[in-house]
């Protein structure tokens, strides 16, 4: 039974300590569903939040995506290992192997490997076609399936281009026609612009805790996130999703949305996730698979410009529990809540992070040096003998969270290739990194967050 008084009056307190205007929460127990929301959906206006309120759910869409695309798959329109140039001919990057053999399964558990260089693509109906057409010289970040790195948006808009050929139809009405009509959705959108203002919550960043959340500048994240990160939904909404996974396919209204087998299929299919303790240890088809203490559980989380949204199913309890937020994302906000709920339902709760590990003598010469992505450099190098990581944000981003466009850490290892990064910033939660692939003494990659960074070229020890 969930205590839903005390956990409310909790999560006012939690809001309020981690700068965060409100939250939708909604759980999801042997057919039961629970719902409320604490706090404002924008802080300029005061207007509260309610189970009504349309969140952006960010990477959360994959998930939604990745059903859309199976259905194709159970009806024989698509098939998870064909080649991408079997639905679009034209398809190439750089590397012509990864070309002739990238497959919608690279897409779906983020092993392609080819970097984010789409260019501009624009807003029009025609936007994935572009991106598509943009990536014929994209570089790879590592080679075809060697190791997960997670593409924000390239990987889910390749594929939603391959359905667009399979089915028909733009991404935008695949969504609507397949999964939001039959799950019976009123407040689940495939992009911002669809939104009635008056039910949409506003994100907002927080520069430091005195001052508070402020609306983000920016409303939402382009079109080219669309596939993989531009839906819009309710907790409600979220939770009808959820409970495809946990009816074998059909939805809370008995509605067949996907087979059984292609529920197997998203939930089995995995891959090795090097940093295993951001999130869960493996990846699988639009899904994050956890490890909570030998229980496995399945996760899909997402962030925009000042929004968030977190979901972890629990099959073995016949749970899903989710939340929705306008403010973050914070690791320790999101455990603190959900560790609430679970113990009143008596479920598994979520891991604490792992110690370091102060006996390992490590060698800090396999470790340092440059490792960066277009918009991402990281820097790791040793003083006295330990390693430090210094991250270099873009000056824009840093100016508008001011906060300074270098922030050096201190790794502490866990083990060889894993190490916690913590923070002296209160906005800041310890993070998990991983510097792993050795090759002539020296790693070849940073995983963190779920992004891969390689190991710029003839950069091995910063200064």
């Amino acid at each position: 039974m969930i205590h839903t008084e005390r956990i409310r009056a909790r999560v006012r307190e939690l809001l309020t300590e981690y700068g965060i205007p409100s939250a939708a929460i909604g759980v999801l127990h042997g057919g039961e569903t629970t719902e409320f929301a604490v706090g404002v959906r924008n802080v300029s206006t005061g207007e509260p939040a309610t189970v009504d309120t349309v969140y952006q759910c960010g990477s959360m869409t994959k998930t939604w995506t990745a059903l859309a695309f199976m259905q194709l798959v159970d009806e024989g329109k698509a098939g998870l290992d064909e080649p991408v140039r079997g639905y679009l001919p034209a398809f190439g990057v750089a590397d012509p192997e990864v070309s002739a053999a990238v497959t919608p399964r690279h897409l779906l558990n983020h092993t392609h490997g080819i970097e984010e260089e789409y260019g501009d693509p624009g807003e029009g109906d025609d936007v994935y076609e572009r991106m598509v057409e943009n990536i014929i010289g994209a570089p790879q970040v590592h080679p075809l399936g060697h190791t997960h790195g997670y593409s924000p948006a390239l990987g889910y808009a390749i594929l939603a281009r391959v359905m667009e050929v399979a089915d028909g139809k733009r991404w935008d009405d695949i969504m609507r026609d397949r999964l939001f009509v039959p799950l019976g959705l009123t407040g689940t959108y495939s992009g911002w612009e669809q939104v009635d203002p008056r039910r949409a919550a506003t994100g907002h960043l927080i520069r430091s805790l005195e001052e508070g959340p402020f609306v983000s500048p920016l409303d939402c994240l382009p079109r080219a996130f669309g596939p993989g990160g531009n839906v819009n939904a309710t907790v409600r909404d979220v939770l009808t999703m959820a409970s495809v996974f946990l009816g074998g396919g059909r939805a809370l209204n008995a509605t067949p949305i996907v087979s059984g087998e292609s529920v197997r299929e998203m939930t089995e299919s995995r891959v090795p996730i090097p940093d295993p303790y951001m999130f869960g240890p493996e990846w699988a088809l639009g899904l994050i698979v956890c490890d909570w203490h030998g229980e496995t559980v399945y996760a899909t989380d997402g962030s925009t410009i000042g929004q968030n949204a977190r979901l972890r199913i629990l099959p073995e309890r016949d749970v899903a529990v989710a939340m929705l937020t306008n403010g973050g994302p914070r690791e320790a906000f999101y455990k603190k809540v959900f560790n609430e709920i679970l113990t009143d339902l008596g479920a598994v709760t979520i891991p604490d992070p792992p110690m370091a590990d102060p006996a390992l003598n490590l060698d800090p010469s396999r470790y340092e040096g440059v490792y960066d992505r277009p918009g991402t450099r990281y820097e790791v190098h040793a003083e006295d003998g330990r390693l430090h990581l210094t991250s270099v944000l873009d000056p824009l981003h840093a100016r508008l969270l001011g906060r300074e466009d270098r922030i050096r850490y201190e790794l502490l290892p866990v083990s060889e290739t894993h190490f916690l990064m913590p923070s002296d910033d209160p906005l800041e939660d310890t993070q998990t990194v991983a510097i792993y692939d050795f090759e002539n003494g020296a790693a070849r990659y940073l995983h963190t967050n779920c992004r891969v960074h390689p190991r710029a070229q003839d950069e091995r020890s910063p200064r």
